[in-house]
C-alpha cells in the first residue's frame, strides 16, 4: 500500500488515534513496535519513521498524545474529557437510578465506560452491579422522554393516559383511560424519579406528572400554552414538595440538633434556621400542605415537630389519629 496516497493517510491516521484512545492510559502506554503490529493487522504497512510522523501531526492538531522517551518509544492517550472516578460517578448514578430499567442501566453504563481505555473499562464494569435495586419494567420510558422533549422543543401539546395500580398489584389506566392533554414546559428529576411539568388542561394549573407512568404518550397538533406569567420552574418544584400538589405556606418548625444535614437536604443550606435550645433549632421553609410533606415529618418520629400555621398543626394530627384508628 502507498503511505503517501491521502486516502492511505487518512486511513492511518484514524487507527492511530482509535488505537490509542482505546488501548492505551497513563498505566498502559504502547510502544512503536505494537502500534506498527496493529496497523498491519489492519492492512496498512508503514515504517517508524512515517509513524513518527503521524504521531507528530496529530499532536500538532490538537490530540493529546504523550511520548515516553524510550527504546522504543511508548505512547498514550492523555487528556480524556472524562476522569475514571467521573465515569464511576456518571457509572453509579445510572445503576441507582429507579427510572431506567435494569437493561437499559446496563446499555448506558457499557457506553460511559467506552469512554476510558479498555483496561480503565475492565476496572468499571467490576463494579456494575444492579442486584437488589428496585428497577421499573417499563422499557418505553426513553421513548416517551424523546417525545416528551420533542413537544417542548416544538412547543406542542402532548395527550397521554396515566397508570395506576390496582389492589391486585395490576396496572390500570386511571379514570377508565381517561386521555389527558398537558402543554410540557419542562422535564424535572426530583427523588429519584422524572417527571414532566407542564400546563394541565384538565387541572387549569401548572401541573407534574410521573414520565414512567404516562403511557400512549402522543405529540399533539396543537399548540402548548404559554407558561403563566411569572412561572418558574425553581419556585414551582420547592412550592410542591417533592412534587405534590397542595396549598403553599411558610412552616415553622422545631427540629432535634443532629437532624441539621436531612434539614439542609431538604431545604437548602439557604434555608432560615435558628437556635431554639440546646438540643433543638427552628427552620422556617415554604413547603406544601401535602401527604408527602407531613410523611417526611413523621420519619422522625417526633425529631421534627411543626409549631405553626395552626392549619399544618391539626392537618398532621389527624392524621396521627387516622394511623392509630382514633376518632
Amino acid at each position: 500500500m502507498d503511505n503517501t496516497k491521502p486516502n492511505t493517510m487518512k486511513k492511518r491516521l484514524i487507527l492511530v488515534m482509535d488505537f490509542l484512545r482505546e488501548k492505551s492510559d497513563q498505566d498502559h502506554p504502547q510502544d512503536t513496535h505494537q502500534l506498527l503490529r496493529y496497523l498491519e493487522s489492519q492492512g496498512v504497512n508503514t515504517n517508524r519513521k512515517t509513524l513518527k510522523s503521524d504521531l507528530d501531526l496529530l499532536v500538532d492538531c490538537g490530540i493529546d498524545i504523550i511520548t515516553i522517551p524510550s527504546k522504543p518509544n511508548k505512547y498514550y492517550w492523555g487528556q480524556r474529557e472524562f476522569e475514571i472516578p467521573e465515569l464511576q460517578l456518571l457509572i453509579d448514578a445510572v445503576l441507582s437510578s429507579r427510572f431506567i430499567t435494569k437493561k437499559k442501566s446496563r446499555e448506558l453504563a457499557r457506553k460511559i465506560s467506552g469512554l476510558a481505555s479498555d483496561s480503565q473499562k475492565k476496572k468499571l464494569e467490576r463494579h456494575m452491579n444492579t442486584a437488589g435495586r428496585v428497577k421499573p419494567v417499563n422499557e418505553n420510558i426513553f421513548y416517551i422522554v424523546n417525545d416528551v422533549n420533542d413537544a417542548i422543543n416544538r412547543k406542542r401539546k402532548i395527550t397521554f393516559k396515566y397508570i395506576e395500580y390496582s389492589p391486585e398489584k395490576k396496572k390500570i389506566l386511571r379514570n377508565d383511560g381517561e386521555v389527558y392533554e398537558l402543554s410540557p414546559y419542562a422535564l424535572y428529576w426530583n427523588d429519584d424519579f422524572y417527571y414532566v411539568i407542564g400546563w394541565s388542561d384538565k387541572h387549569d394549573n401548572v401541573s407534574a406528572f410521573r414520565v414512567d407512568r404516562m403511557d400512549s404518550v402522543a405529540i399533539s397538533d396543537e399548540a402548548a400554552e404559554k407558561k403563566p406569567k411569572g412561572f418558574r420552574l425553581d419556585d414551582y418544584s420547592r412550592q410542591i414538595f417533592e412534587m405534590y400538589d397542595g396549598q403553599g405556606v411558610r412552616v415553622k418548625l422545631e427540629c432535634r440538633n443532629e437532624l441539621m444535614k436531612y434539614v439542609i437536604d431538604k431545604f437548602g443550606e439557604r434555608v432560615k434556621t435558628e437556635v431554639a435550645t440546646r438540643s433543638t433549632f427552628y427552620v422556617w421553609a415554604d413547603v406544601a400542605l401535602s401527604p408527602t410533606f407531613y410523611a417526611w415529618v413523621f420519619r422522625f418520629s417526633g425529631g421534627i415537630r411543626i409549631l405553626s400555621p395552626d392549619q399544618a398543626v391539626e392537618e398532621i394530627g389527624d392524621m396521627a389519629r387516622d394511623v392509630m384508628g382514633e376518632a
